[in-house]
């Protein structure tokens, strides 16, 4: 088996946990290469466009973008649909998911003193109608049903980022409310391979 290296920040979070979650998932095995913040800024010229995460796989190459890689590891090993319109509609709900990452990423330009009343109106405004959106989606337990996917694990993620208080001023229970993401999370949470990965990091 070619040999598979997946670079990104040495924390549990972000994009590159959801890249190396699919992974896990798929049960290919990889060098989880963590990256000191520190020793970034000397190698992010390297990457195809400027950030992380970045995938290397032994005779194809690099792959940069979170979508990008969720997409062929999903396509590769099993997370992504067979049909292509299905396939098509979990990636949607990847690139929905970074919609709400740019969104919320943007509150932490503004100055401290006015993050606060920032972030509470996207809470109340379009944190709502995402996970409203998001919802129409979930097809229960996962996306499509029964079969877990690299949408399930982004979305994983990103809500799990919310509940452990990653970002200040949004309530970590803000989605409790929104059952089928609640139980879409709890289901992932459950998952066997998920479950390894998290006892073992």
């Amino acid at each position: 088996m070619a040999a598979v290296k997946l670079s990104y920040f040495n924390f549990s979070g972000g994009r590159g946990e959801d890249c190396r979650l699919a992974l896990h998932m798929a049960g290919v095995p990889f060098e989880d290469d963590r990256i000191d913040p520190k020793d970034w800024p000397a190698q992010k010229a390297n990457t195809p466009f400027g950030g992380m995460p970045v995938l290397e796989i032994e005779g194809e190459g690099v792959l940069s973008q979170s979508n990008a890689i969720l997409g062929l590891i999903g396509t590769r090993h099993g997370l992504l649909p067979e049909n292509d319109f299905e396939a098509a509609r979990h990636r949607a709900v990847l690139n929905a998911v970074e919609d709400l990452r740019c969104v919320v990423n943007r509150t932490s330009l503004i100055p401290e003193e006015e993050r606060k009343s920032a972030r509470e109106e996207v809470a109340r405004g379009y944190m709502r109608s995402w996970a409203e959106d998001l919802e129409m989606q979930i097809r229960g337990p996962f996306v499509g049903g029964d079969q877990i996917s690299v949408a399930d694990l982004k979305v994983f993620v990103v809500v799990g980022s919310y509940k452990r208080g990653t970002l200040d001023h949004f309530p970590t229970d803000y989605f409790d409310s929104h059952e089928k993401i609640s139980g879409l999370y709890d289901a992932v949470m459950r998952h066997p391979k998920v479950a390894t990965w998290y006892g073992e990091h």
